[in-house]
C-alpha cells in the first residue's frame, strides 16, 4: 500500500507520545489523524482509516472497548503499557492485529505498520467487489461503497454530506452527537457543512427515511445535538 493514500488513526493521551507518533508517520508520508480518548477514538472511524494505533488505558472509552466496536476490518495495533500475557492474549482475541508493549522503539513499530498494511491490501484484494462495507443500527443500513441507507427493503441514495452525518451517528450507537462533534468530524472532508446547515441536512436524512418506513430513527436532543434511535427497543 502506497503511504501516500493510506491514513493512520492515532489513539493516545499521552500528548509527547501523541507528538513522536504523529511527527514521524507523518514525515514517512502518511495521513495521520489524532485522537486523544477512546470517545473520540470512535468519532474518528468516520474517516476510514487504514490502519489504528490505540492506547488502552483512555479517557472516556477505554482501548479495550473500543477495539471491541471496530468490526469492519481495519488493523488495529495496541500500543500499551500492559505487558502481561492475559492482556496481549485478550486483545489479539478480539481482532487486533499486534501489541507492542511500552517503551517501544519507533522504527520498529513503522515496520509493523507497514506490514499489516501490505496484509490488509492483500486481503480487501482478495474480496469479492460484491461485498459492501455495511454499517447497521437500530433497523438502518448504510452502503459504504454505493452510499445507500436501507430501511425496511426500501433503499435511498444519499449525498457525501448525508451519508456522512448519518455515518456519525449509527457509529455512536444511541449516543447523543453534539453539532460540533459533527462539524469536526464531518465538516474536515464536506465543505458545504457549517453550523447553520446541520438541521437542513438532518432534515434531508429524515425525509429520505420517511420515504422508506414511518418509523422515527433520528432524534434531536435540544440544545446539545442529535442521536440514532434503536427503533427494536423501547424508548
Amino acid at each position: 500500500m502506497d503511504k501516500n493514500s493510506s491514513k493512520i488513526l492515532i489513539i493516545e493521551d499521552d500528548q509527547d507520545i501523541n507528538d513522536i507518533l504523529y511527527s514521524e508517520f507523518s514525515s514517512e508520508g502518511y495521513e495521520v489523524v489524532r485522537a486523544w480518548s477512546g470517545t473520540e477514538g470512535r468519532l474518528c472511524l468516520t474517516q476510514d482509516p487504514d490502519i489504528i494505533i490505540t492506547d488502552l488505558m483512555l479517557p472516556g472509552m477505554s482501548g479495550e472497548e473500543l477495539v471491541a466496536f471496530i468490526n469492519d476490518g481495519t488493523p488495529v495495533i495496541v500500543l500499551s503499557a500492559k505487558s502481561s500475557v492475559e492482556d496481549k492474549v485478550k486483545l489479539l482475541k478480539l481482532g487486533c492485529v499486534d501489541y507492542v508493549t511500552k517503551p517501544f522503539n519507533i522504527n520498529e513499530l513503522k515496520a509493523r505498520v507497514e506490514v499489516h498494511l501490505a496484509n490488509s491490501l492483500k486481503a480487501k484484494a482478495g474480496e469479492e467487489r460484491s461485498d459492501h462495507r455495511l454499517i447497521s443500527f437500530g433497523g438502518l443500513t448504510l452502503d459504504s461503497d454505493n452510499r445507500m441507507v436501507s430501511a425496511e427493503g426500501g433503499q435511498a441514495h444519499l449525498t457525501r454530506t448525508e451519508f456522512a452525518i448519518l455515518k456519525l451517528l449509527l457509529l455512536g450507537r444511541g449516543t447523543v452527537i453534539s453539532k460540533n462533534q459533527i462539524l469536526e468530524s464531518v465538516g474536515q472532508d464536506t465543505p458545504d457543512l457549517v453550523e447553520s446547515s446541520i438541521k437542513v441536512h438532518i432534515s434531508n436524512i429524515r425525509r429520505k427515511i420517511k420515504a422508506l418506513s414511518d418509523k422515527e430513527y433520528i432524534e434531536s436532543v435540544w440544545g446539545i445535538g442529535f442521536r440514532a434511535i434503536d427503533t427494536g427497543k423501547e424508548s
